[in-house]
């Protein structure tokens, strides 16, 4: 029994296997990690800061390895890289549910988060970039749409823990991501020349139009040195960080602050969480429908500004209304900008280098990615709640708004310019 059909377009046989795959990885990992949070929080005593410690491994580690996996997805392809990044993920977790020290918890999270760097979304994204150009938002919007469909695990995964304790649902987790995610792992392939397809599966001569004769499609653009002398590479690399001091911060503490805040237990907080992916999966439909309709910059500063009053809206709540409200904005704002990220970039610097530039790119991103959590799990310490410190995290992500507006527009068609 096919589960495809025989001629559909390969570039959308990756988009699902990869969108399959984001939905487990996001579902365990960056979406769940609040359940697990608030219970080892409650059941160890470890402080919040400590915690938040554990949060901001994948990070750290992903700027580490981003510039050497972008240049091993630029020269050997990403079907061995993805196979042992879903190894490693599903290890890490069995590692994760026998630990019972803060270092052997820091350890479990670094196999986790090499594992999420080897097989997670910066491969896939980089795949897909390779097999699209003019419906890469939306190929790209697709494969987003498993990732925040993840957040179905993040009810069954609370439940879990409640029900058969953290241990067991840990470990369960890490043989089911391997089970799945294995043999799709396989189906991902570097380039469509590489396989005799070509990008967006056109035809051959509508496929070559407008490219130099002679010099293959995945040639043209930027190399990475060349990218990391334009303003384009900062301005979208600071603005990707600003976002993501509050959205790390949100998976990492969300469900812990409305714990504590409105007294509510951890599967009712996740109940709100759960909520707010549900609107992030809109988002990702809204991504969808525009696809390249309307200029990304002023989508992604739009977005920003919607995770600062989503977060304050979180930061202040009293009630059920203002989490309603919260859930909204900023679901929707990251399901929509999330994955406009990556096309932003293949769009100013084409496909040449781009799994190098991507990688390049984690390096400042992860100050995001790392400082979100631990701003406000230390402000958390300091002060007894979460308030100030998701204002602080809130108005940074509003800044942010600024660097994709201070982007030049693209000339048309995409072309890459110099900047």
């Amino acid at each position: 029994m096919r589960i495809f059909p025989e001629k559909m377009f390969y570039g959308w046989r990756i988009v699902t296997a990869g969108g399959v795959m984001s939905m487990l990885l996001a579902g365990f990992l960056s979406q769940s990690f609040g359940a697990y949070f608030a219970t080892l929080s409650e059941e160890r005593g470890w402080s919040k800061t400590a915690l938040s410690g554990a949060a901001t491994m994948q990070p750290l580690e992903a700027a580490f390895l981003g510039p050497i996996l972008g240049w091993l997805m630029d020269r050997f392809g990403p079907q061995r890289m993805i196979r042992a990044g879903v190894l490693l993920f599903g290890t890490g977790f069995m590692l994760f549910s026998q630990i019972d020290t803060l270092p052997q918890l820091y350890f479990a999270f670094l196999v986790i988060a090499v594992g999420a760097s080897l097989g997670g979304h910066f491969p896939l994204n980089v795949v897909i970039i390779h097999w699209f150009q003019k419906n890469r938002a939306r190929a790209l919007s697709a494969a987003s749409l498993g990732g925040a469909a993840g957040g179905i695990i993040v009810p069954v995964v609370a439940w879990s823990i409640h029900g058969f304790g953290w241990r067991p649902t840990a470990f369960a987790s890490g043989i089911i991501f391997i089970l799945v995610c294995w043999p799709l792992s396989g189906m991902m392939r570097n380039r469509p020349e590489d396989h005799g397809e070509t990008v967006d599966g056109l035809p051959v001569a509508k496929a070559r139009n407008g490219h130099a004769e002679g010099v293959p499609d995945h040639q043209h653009g930027y190399t990475a040195r060349e990218a990391l002398r334009t303003r384009a590479f900062w301005l979208i690399a600071l603005g990707h960080a600003f976002a993501l001091f509050a959205v790390s911060a949100i998976n990492v503490h969300a469900i812990t602050h409305i714990k504590e805040s409105l007294g509510y237990s951890v599967t009712e907080a996740a109940l709100y969480f759960t909520l707010m992916l549900a609107f992030q999966v809109g988002g990702v439909f809204v991504g969808w429908a525009i696809g390249e309709r309307y200029d990304k910059r002023y989508i992604a500063a739009i977005c920003m500004l919607a995770h600062m009053v989503g977060l304050l809206l979180l930061a202040y709540a009293t009630g059920p209304v203002m989490l309603v409200a919260f859930a909204v904005l900023h679901g929707v704002a990251w399901g929509l900008r999330g994955p406009f990220m990556a096309a932003m970039r293949a769009d100013y610097f084409g496909r040449r280098q781009i799994g190098m530039i991507i990688g390049l790119s984690a390096l400042i991103i992860a100050v995001g990615q790392i400082a979100g959590p631990m701003v406000a799990g230390v402000f958390a310490d300091l002060t007894g709640n979460y308030r100030s410190g998701f204002t602080v995290l809130a108005l940074m992500s509003g800044a942010g708004s600024l660097f994709f507006l201070a982007l030049k527009r693209l000339r048309p068609e995409g072309e890459t310019q110099r900047h």
